[in-house]
């Protein structure tokens, strides 16, 4: 597949900007995948009665329908950190710390009053989930602050707080205290209740910050101005050194995640054990053995031998890279698709249409008792609505590059 770059400023005029296909190939994927776990949460009836990661209830097949999609978050942060740094490459530091400001407060407002909204469709919000689009939005205003630092600077800072973070498990705040507040924003997953809405932090932002800021480092690599081929070895071997150092930590268990691997009742179980690690706040071992693969894929997505030039694969590819274009438009747009999908199949089994209207994550709503369908009917449902959200996508990534040179707000979209 050939990689196109943002062009440069040709007398003082710019240029329009074209796509890195092999980012935009990735983030398109991991949006399609993040569906399914959404989907799963609103229709399979599991999701209702015990984690997919617990050892004790679970199958393999319900195990890594939910391993798949850890791949989504790490990839789609450290995408945005490489995002950034491209796009303050043809921007002044200014313009850049300007744009990483706004854009993370947008972000941040987005999740609490919009994803909230269609997450619940209860306007009065009772819950309010931290997640992914509000770790995003937290690290590009921290990121704002990094602009001036040197790159190696930046990468020292990454690597500590995505090595070191681990170190802070055993701490642990109890209660509604601010201290206990800020330290669940910063690193431990809690919930806490302020009258009568509940604020879930599932995204704890040091780690994340530490992701973010190992994009932004390794967005240089993408301009015109670096080696191709020498970008392309530092992403396989980074990629392959990930891997490997994940499989030797993760071996004796030696660092990386507070929760150990132990031998199950066979050999599958097993497996499974080895590969559940932690996701909030997401482990050393879980960035590992999730951003590895990522880097071989953009190694490969870059390769001749990887070349999408004709036929259905090239349908599809371009199908993908679509989604990949336009990654806040799907993502909005799904949740509420399957929202309201979901709150159609409750309908048809039986229940009232007010059960839909959430008072907390949809797997705790007590109006929904007994509701729910197999796996597959859960991929069934995932797939239609990739299939649904595809046209609405491509329409709007037209309207985005014919418009998006002089209309500002679509940066934001």
């Amino acid at each position: 597949m050939t990689t196109t770059f943002p062009s440069p400023r040709v007398a003082g005029i710019p240029i329009k900007r074209k796509r890195i296909e092999s980012i935009d190939l990735l983030r398109g994927i991991v949006m399609i995948i993040m569906a399914l776990d959404h989907t799963r949460d609103y229709f399979h009836r599991v999701a209702f009665v015990y984690s997919p990661t617990d050892l004790s209830h679970t199958s393999p097949a319900i195990f890594f329908t939910r391993f798949i999609t850890h791949y989504c978050a790490p990839i789609f942060v450290f995408l945005a950190g490489v995002s950034a740094y491209l796009y303050g490459s043809k921007k002044s530091k200014s313009a850049l710390r300007r744009f990483l400001i706004t854009r993370g407060i947008w972000l941040v407002f987005v999740e609490v009053f919009i994803i909230s909204l269609f997450r619940s469709f209860n306007p009065l919000y009772p819950f309010i989930s931290l997640q992914v689009i509000w770790a995003i939005g937290i690290c590009m205003i921290v990121l704002a602050a990094f602009i001036n630092v040197p790159r190696q600077w930046i990468l020292f800072i990454s690597l500590a707080i995505i090595f070191g973070h681990n170190l802070l498990d055993a701490i642990h705040l109890s209660g509604n205290g601010v201290w206990a507040v800020l330290w669940a924003l910063v690193h431990d997953e809690n919930h806490f209740t302020v009258g009568s809405h509940t604020f879930f932090v599932h995204y704890p932002v040091l780690p994340w910050i530490g992701i973010m800021l190992a994009g932004y480092y390794v967005g240089y690599f993408y301009t015109l101005q670096y080696n191709a081929a020498k970008r392309k070895k530092i992403l396989l071997v980074t990629g392959i050194s990930a891997i490997s150092l994940f499989l030797l930590l993760r071996s004796g268990n030696f660092y990386g995640d507070a929760d150990h691997w132990w031998v199950q009742k066979n050999t599958m179980f097993t497996i499974l054990s080895f590969f559940n690690v932690t996701k909030y706040p997401p482990s050393l071992l879980y960035t590992l053995i999730t951003l590895g693969p990522g880097l071989i894929f953009l190694h490969i997505a870059e390769s001749a031998s990887f070349d999408f030039t004709q036929g259905r694969l090239f349908r599809i590819s371009q199908a993908i890279k679509c989604f990949g274009r336009v990654p806040m438009f799907y993502y909005l747009a799904h949740i509420l698709l399957i929202h309201i999908f979901a709150l159609i199949a409750a309908w048809l089994s039986g229940y009232t249409f007010g059960s839909m209207f959430l008072h907390g994550p949809v797997y705790m709503e007590p109006a929904l008792k007994g509701y729910g369908f197999p796996l597959i009917v859960v991929y069934v449902v995932w797939l239609l609505v990739v299939v649904l959200l595809y046209p609405l996508c491509k329409i709007f990534d037209r309207y985005k590059m014919e418009n998006g040179q002089r209309t500002w707000w679509l940066s934001y979209v």
